[in-house]
């Protein structure tokens, strides 16, 4: 049997204070979950994280785990010495506790309250889901109905689905990835136990015009040859209305100008980023087609000059 760290499995020292302890289990919670996350070893992980916070959070326990020494090192070769913690009766959920490790067992032992009738409240789990939402939305913010299918635990074990509509608020301003934390959303808890938390996870539809990056927006503008060459004031859509953009004579495509505070609300707001694209006029009649003819004779233009050929 195998000695577990459980402050190396959530990532704290030994002398972390409580609260730490509970956000590193809430954060790890909530990456290893099976039901949400991508890691290869999610579930194995998810059980390992339970069981560390099973020990860390209860201060008896942590205590008595405390109590083995600091010495050991996850992995190394286990066996409880005598008077362990394990011939203490500590109380646990059987439901909760029967996937736990040999070692958990060895300190702790499998001592259960006796008639089972009064089983320790415990906090819902944490949940996620991503929601998708149009970028005039996260620039305006806005109110969405959410309908959810919410798995829930009974003491006994059981299972049940419930469904329940929630009304979110998206506010002005939020970014692609960003997390909305809304509190006691999440699964309900055990035996009258608090729920959890439901995070939304802010996922941004592709725009027409606009592509953003964090708060910035970029947005690509075509303009004509001869606004290029010769500058020109122009009409710009931004998601707050258009404005005049003066564009300097001689730009050339790939040219980035910035509006300032033109992009998504915030403190500070974010700018949307003009990238210039020249766009040549279709020669599609014969006037245009002599309009081309008149151009290559007197402006004597090789755009491949830099290449020597």
């Amino acid at each position: 049997m195998q000695y577990k760290d459980y402050y190396k499995t959530l990532g704290v020292a030994r002398n972390a204070s409580q609260d730490e302890i509970k956000r590193a289990y809430r954060r790890l919670a909530r990456k290893f979950h099976p039901d949400v996350s991508k890691e290869a070893n999610a579930e194995a992980r998810f059980k390992e994280v339970n069981e560390a916070n099973e020990v860390l959070h209860d201060p008896e326990k942590r205590a008595a785990y405390d109590a083995l020494g600091s010495n050991w090192r996850a992995g190394q070769d286990f066996r409880p010495p005598p008077g362990a913690a394990g011939n203490r009766n500590f109380h646990f959920d059987p439901n909760e506790t029967a996937d736990f490790s040999d070692f958990f067992a060895s300190v702790f032992g499998r001592a259960f309250r006796s008639d089972n009738r009064e089983t320790r409240r415990r906090r819902g789990q944490d949940q996620s889901i991503k929601i998708v939402i149009d970028l005039e939305d996260a620039y305006r913010g806005a109110t969405r109905q959410l309908k959810l299918d919410v798995q829930e635990t009974a003491a006994d074990g059981s299972r049940t689905t419930r469904s329940r509509t929630l009304n979110v608020r998206i506010p002005e301003g939020v970014t692609q990835g960003r997390q909305i934390r809304l509190a006691g959303q999440g699964a309900a808890g055990l035996n009258g136990g608090p729920s959890g938390d439901l995070y939304l996870e802010i996922e941004i539809a592709p725009h027409r015009h606009f592509t953003p990056d964090g708060k910035d927006i970029l947005l690509r503008l075509p303009i004509a040859p001869w606004e290029a060459a010769l500058g020109a004031s122009v009409t710009v859509p931004t998601l707050g209305g258009s404005v005049s953009l003066k564009i300097p004579a001689g730009s050339q495509s790939g040219q980035k100008m910035r509006l300032k505070g033109r992009g998504l609300p915030g403190n500070p707001p974010g700018d949307t980023l003009v990238v210039l694209e020249i766009v040549a006029p279709p020669a599609n009649t014969e006037a245009a087609r002599e309009a081309y003819r008149l151009m290559a004779e007197r402006l004597n233009f090789n755009p491949r000059a830099e290449l020597g050929v």
